[in-house]
């Protein structure tokens, strides 16, 4: 799965960061505190590394 957005790409990195505890978990807000606690490393890892040239800055309602 790839990143929608480049918000969710975004959050997807702090996760991450979080995850491999480079970062502190506390300091999660909104979709990246949900992807943190719902996903593995790998899935955030695929999510993060998605290509942010294309993204649009935020996905549109569908």
């Amino acid at each position: 799965m790839h990143a929608k957005s480049k918000a969710q790409q975004k959050a997807a990195g702090a996760a991450l960061a979080a995850k491999r505890g480079e970062q502190k978990k506390s300091d999660l807000v909104g979709a990246s505190k949900d992807m943190y606690e719902s996903m593995t490393e790998d899935e955030l890892e695929e999510l993060a590394s998605t290509k942010r040239k294309s993204l649009p800055e935020k996905a549109s309602k569908s």
